[in-house]
Parts: structure tokens; C-alpha cells; sequence
């Protein structure tokens, strides 16, 4: 099975946001390359909430394109099996944690976003990662800035994307 039958699979198994699931169906049945970066018409990323349930609190990452406070996340690579192969590749490449698990049940929430040219769409999959008590995070050279903040501190430095995958995370556990 390919990244893009997977892709399929978990986004069809997906029983949210139907209308945007749908979207993200059609774009990959029109673009069989869309799961790489070299689809300039959009293509399917791969993100992970890195969370601390014991503490109430997630990391997070200052992008350092963005210069915003974001989960882990990025581009699917040939050596992906899944999509959550690639989320959970991403979240413990930029929180330097291992051991990372991935919460049960697929993704979280989708989030489509726009990006500069020469790409137009990050059609995103967002996952959510456990990390083990007393985890120690390491900053790559991803990112500015890689930070633990309770719950309710969220909302005050990320923006709308990252409260509802950290909503939705929450509802889960």
C-alpha cells in the first residue's frame, strides 16, 4: 500500500468535518502526487500535538518561517509508511522527545490552510502524540522556540488551528 491508498483510507475512516474531508479526498483523487511538496496545487501534511496529560499542558513549537506558536509538524517523506508514521516522524524529529505514542483513534482534525507560492494548500492531517512523564524536549533547527504551556495559556500565543486541535485532543482523552 502506497502513502496515498493510506492517505485515502484514513481520510475516508475520518467521520468529521466532512465537507473539508471530502475536499481532501477530491484534491488527491484529481492530484496523484499530492501527498508531496512538489504538488504545487496543494499537498496532504502531517501534524502532532505533543502532549502532557499528567501535567495538563502541550508542547509547542515557534516556527521559524511562521514565527508562530504551532504543533510539530511538516511534509510526508518517501519513507512514511502512514500518515501517522509521518505525524509522529515530525513530532519527535522537532520535539527532540522519544517515545512519543500516538493518541488512539486516527486524527484529531483536519485544518487546510493557504502557503506561499510556489505551493498554494497545506491540506493538513493532525494527529495527537503522548509524551511520557519527565519527557525532555530538544530544539531543532526547525524551530526559534520550543515550549511547554498549560491548557489554558493556548489560546493566548497560537492561533485558531492550534486551540481547536488542542480541543478536540482534549475531548479524546
Amino acid at each position: 500500500m502506497t502513502l496515498h491508498d493510506d492517505a485515502v483510507l484514513v481520510l475516508k475512516s475520518y467521520e468529521d468535518q466532512q465537507e473539508l474531508r471530502q475536499a481532501y479526498l477530491d484534491h488527491l483523487e484529481a492530484h496523484p502526487d499530492g501527498m508531496w511538496k512538489s504538488c504545487h496545487a496543494g499537498h496532504i501534511t502531517a501534524s502532532a500535538l505533543v502532549i502532557d496529560p499528567e501535567h495538563d499542558r502541550v508542547l509547542l513549537t515557534l516556527h521559524k518561517k511562521l514565527r508562530m506558536w504551532l504543533q510539530m509538524g511538516g511534509h510526508c517523506e518517501p519513507g512514511d509508511a502512514t500518515l501517522a508514521d509521518a505525524a509522529l516522524r515530525e513530532a519527535t524529529e522537532e520535539s527532540g522527545i522519544a517515545g512519543l505514542t500516538l493518541l488512539p483513534g486516527g486524527p484529531v482534525r483536519l485544518d487546510r490552510h493557504p502557503i506561499p507560492p510556489p505551493c498554494h494548500w497545506h491540506f493538513d492531517v493532525q494527529y495527537a502524540v503522548v509524551a511520557a512523564p519527565g519527557a525532555v524536549q530538544e530544539i531543532s533547527d526547525e524551530s526559534l522556540d520550543l515550549r511547554w504551556f498549560d491548557y489554558d495559556e493556548v489560546a493566548d500565543v497560537a492561533d485558531e488551528s492550534v486551540v481547536r486541535l488542542l480541543e478536540g485532543t482534549r475531548a479524546r482523552l
